[in-house]
């Protein structure tokens, strides 16, 4: 009979992979990564043990959205905690100010909610341009 390998936490080899946001639809950079983050991709995917890549998006501010009014309906609200604490940002705000935080925001949404995930997320790195200080990794992983 054969078995399915189960992966121990020690054998993952992570990889380096890089995603250029030029001109893509956001949605589709953010599964992308997200499968990637998780490890899903692999012939060795174990859900419970971390077995993710690490992930490098730049060109993050030149992702392409669909829809006529994305950019001024879509809001991102946070909240303290307290009584009338509700802050909210429109989404072109979050482009221009917070590029990272909007993709975090996004990715996180499609990982698991577990402690697992928060390791996964520690993973994703946002540039909004596209030079990266990870050109060593990249070369070494490819």
């Amino acid at each position: 009979m054969k078995m399915t390998k189960v992966v121990k936490p020690h054998e993952v080899k992570r990889d380096w992979i890089l995603i250029d946001a030029d001109g893509k639809t956001f949605g589709r950079i953010l599964t992308e990564a997200a499968t990637y983050l998780r490890g899903k991709h692999k012939t060795n995917f174990t859900p419970n043990v971390d077995c993710g890549d690490y992930v490098v998006i730049i060109n993050a501010k030149n992702a392409k959205f669909t829809g006529n009014n994305k950019m001024e309906q879509k809001e991102y609200f946070r909240h303290s905690g307290y009584f009338g604490s509700t802050k909210s940002n429109k989404l072109s705000d979050m482009l221009e100010n917070h590029t990272e935080k909007l993709y975090r925001l996004a990715v996180r949404g499609m990982l698991p909610k577990t402690k697992i995930a928060r390791q996964m997320l520690k993973r994703l790195k946002v540039y909004e341009g596209a030079e990266h200080p990870h050109t060593a990794q990249l070369n070494k992983g490819n």
